[in-house]
């Protein structure tokens, strides 16, 4: 059985080994890719793979746990032993990872004044009932038990949030209470304030940094903050950022290959490195992450490029072969070889079959849920998604005043089925003047709101924010109303087998489109979103993820294993009133500017 150890150098079976990781996140691709990233890994020239493990999509819905297909962490650990790489485990409840909530799950939010990670006792026990799941599945892969996990995380960047030691030392401790034997770690930024916050060092739980430039600098911080505390570990950065996720709007970022490689090279001199990321895949679903920038937040796209080594579809890039020669400089004795690569095509173009407004079919997706006041996302649904807020209101035959009150986080007011106004979290609240249709009793109301992705790190990871749809109510004139059905959409593949492509079709609402087309062959493809407005695309019952025609990408990545041999199936479900006539398929991104 082999060993590993931390003193003065990382002691792999009793001999000092240099970590030369990159990570992989098994969720954000399909298992098909999983072989082909790793061997790319490999073939780089590293010796681990590393990644997150996400609460929210282990545990959906409370008390209901999902470990198979995508999810299936113990068959990624198993490819990753079977190519000879060692394994980093990061299976902290929170993970940041521009990932929706930080990984963090919806349904946390339900438990009103629940302080997140935190030793208030109700989420402690939540984390108690997911651990003894999830950790017996992880302790036969430990390299004590002859896997190959060699690490595993505590928490995640804690000193970027939060000072308080007692709660990272029960997660230790329940950690080693469920069989976890291999050495724990906590990784932070590489500056004094985080890394006293945020650290175990006390208690002999390792200390990593996150950085992705000046790699001397940040190592020295790392060292001289061990150094007062009486520790020789080995350097170690935990997240070399080698590129940047994307936001709505904003131009892609992008780092220079050769500045990269010589920083690597720098860091690799040093110590040990876990390249972030070496392969960023895909924001399927609703699972994209959100930052925040003062009071305003900024969702992510889709893509999770990152401008990483391997594009989002895994294809090798300049950097991937510059860091490839610079750590072949630093190690002359790794082996490397020549990536694998894919092939990507235009499958072509397909008409739209059937149309239908949202409003015409909604009581057949879900059965309305009545209350007197209006219900979260959380309270009625998954929380991820939309929610379609239907009601009726008396029309006093002239210009009524409305208003939204506390709602995240896109919100599109209908009257009478006719768009009046969207708005943002920013805006919400602000006064609407609607009028109702002369000599009609009432006025129906449609608001249908999305929730654009819960922000991962920061000061409003705790905010009443992060609870989605409508948390206050609507009030016309300056009154609250009572008497709301709502409708949940999570857009999940028995949802869309609902719909009723029968009914009325109207383009300016929200509607659904459907494309049904054959393929003969099947390769990986993208879809051009170009034309539409927003919203989601759906592939033989598979979400996709968002678009949107502010960009910066303006396509939807499909991976081969989701198209079938003969007969396929595209939903589209767009809410800006652009009616689609077609669907089109693109051999590569489709980029905006």
């Amino acid at each position: 059985m082999r060993t590993f150890e931390i003193k003065e150098e990382f002691l792999l079976d009793g001999k000092p080994v240099k970590l030369i990781s990159g990570a992989i996140h098994y969720f954000r691709m399909t298992p098909a890719q999983w072989t082909d990233s790793l061997y790319n890994l490999k073939a780089l020239g590293a010796n681990t793979v590393e990644t997150y493990i996400p609460w929210n999509i282990h545990e959906p819905i409370e008390g209901h746990y999902d470990f198979e297909g995508m999810n299936d962490i113990t068959r990624f650990v198993a490819l990753a032993e079977e190519l000879g790489l060692m394994v980093i485990l990061r299976p902290s409840v929170y993970i940041c990872a521009e990932w929706e909530f930080g990984g963090l799950p919806a349904w946390l939010l339900k438990e009103k004044g629940l302080r997140l990670r935190s030793t208030d006792p109700r989420f402690m026990q939540k984390v108690r009932q997911y651990f003894q799941v999830l950790i017996p599945k992880l302790v036969p892969l430990q390299v004590t038990h002859g896997g190959p996990v060699i690490m595993m995380q505590i928490e995640n960047e804690y000193g970027s949030y939060g000072m308080e030691k007692e709660y990272l030392r029960a997660t230790k401790a329940l950690m080693e209470e469920l069989g976890i034997d291999v050495p724990l770690f906590t990784s932070d930024g590489a500056w004094e304030e985080v890394l006293d916050a945020g650290t175990l060092i006390e208690e002999d739980v390792f200390v990593t940094g996150n950085f992705g430039s000046q790699s001397k600098e940040n190592a020295a911080v790392l060292q001289n903050f061990m150094k007062r505390h009486g520790k020789k570990w080995p350097i170690m950065c935990m997240e070399y950022w080698d590129g940047w996720f994307n936001r709505w709007g904003e131009p892609i970022i992008k780092r220079e290959a050769e500045d990269l490689a010589a920083e690597v090279k720098d860091m690799l001199e040093i110590g040990s490195l876990n390249l972030y990321m070496f392969h960023g895949g895909t924001n399927f679903g609703f699972y994209n992450g959100c930052s925040a920038r003062g009071t305003t937040d900024l969702p992510q796209v889709t893509s999770y490029d990152y401008d990483a080594l391997l594009t989002e579809s895994g294809e090798p890039t300049e950097k991937y072969y510059a860091v490839q020669r610079a750590i072949k400089e630093v190690c002359p004795d790794v082996w490397q070889a020549e990536p694998r690569r894919k092939t990507l095509s235009n499958l072509g173009s397909f008409p739209v079959t059937d149309s239908v407004s949202l409003f015409a079919t909604k009581e057949t997706l879900e059965e309305g849920i009545s209350s007197a006041y209006p219900l979260t996302m959380e309270e009625a649904g998954t929380g991820y998604g939309y929610m379609l807020y239907s009601l009726t209101l008396k029309n006093y035959q002239h210009e009524n005043k409305l208003k939204v009150v506390e709602a995240g986080d896109r919100l599109q007011l209908y009257v009478d089925g006719q768009h009046q106004v969207t708005q943002y979290q920013e805006e919400v609240g602000e006064e609407i003047l609607i009028n109702g249709q002369a000599n009609q009793a009432t006025i129906a109301l449609d608001v249908l709101i999305e929730n654009l992705g819960r922000v991962n790190y920061g000061f409003k990871l705790n905010s009443p924010t992060q609870s989605k749809g409508i948390r206050g109510g609507i009030m016309q004139d300056i009154h609250f109303h009572q008497g709301y059905r709502q409708f949940p959409l999570s857009l999940s593949k028995e949802q869309l087998a609902k719909i009723d492509y029968q009914a009325p079709c109207v383009p300016e609402q929200p509607s659904f489109y459907r494309a049904v087309f054959e393929l003969e062959e099947l390769t990986d493809t993208f879809i051009n979103c170009s034309a539409y407005g927003k919203g989601v695309v759906c592939i033989n019952g598979f979400n996709l993820g968002r678009y949107w025609n502010i960009g910066p990408i303006c396509s939807l990545y499909c991976p081969k294993e989701l198209l079938k041999k003969g007969q396929n199936e595209i939903v589209i479900f767009e809410t800006e009133g652009i009616e689609i006539k077609h669907v089109d398929f693109s051999a590569q991104p489709v980029i905006k500017g």
